[in-house]
């Protein structure tokens, strides 16, 4: 990957749906050859897909926390569950396996307070590989590259 590979993916990043031409531009090349090494990033599995930012207070979503999790029994099987449970989960936007104290990390969004409680409770809570739940509510993000 070389400097306008780069160029590209970091334009990509923050503007997926820019067109072709104005991509080109900004990276100094010809519109054919910048479309060729898009492909070429996206044949190779660099560029993943491309995906809507979307204002979830727009859509009703107002609080964002972020739980560790401690799982009870430290096997493949017990993981392996939890991952299944959480996949599930559509309150769950992200779910990290992480070495430390705690198993995972996850960033969970819900309409709000009750909401998260109940999801806490009944679900999250409810899971027989859950040992422990640590909640860190997001007062704000000041910096957040997914937006």
């Amino acid at each position: 990957m070389d400097l306008i590979d780069q160029k590209i993916l970091r334009t990509l990043t923050a503007e997926g749906r820019i067109p072709n031409l104005e991509l080109a531009a900004r990276v100094g090349l010809s519109p054919s050859a910048c479309l060729r090494r898009v492909q070429e990033l996206e044949r190779q599995g660099i560029i993943k897909g491309y995906r809507a930012v979307i204002d979830p207070a727009r859509i009703g979503i107002t609080f964002t926390a972020y739980v560790t999790v401690g799982l009870n029994q430290h096997t493949k099987a017990a993981q392996e569950a939890f991952e299944r449970a959480v996949a599930r989960a559509p309150q769950v936007r992200e779910c990290h396996n992480i070495t430390g104290t705690v198993e995972y990390l996850l960033r969970v969004e819900a309409a709000d307070l009750a909401a998260y409680k109940h999801f806490h409770t009944e679900i999250l809570g409810a899971l027989p590989q859950v040992d422990r739940l640590t909640t860190y509510v997001v007062m704000g993000s000041p910096k957040d590259d997914r937006a």
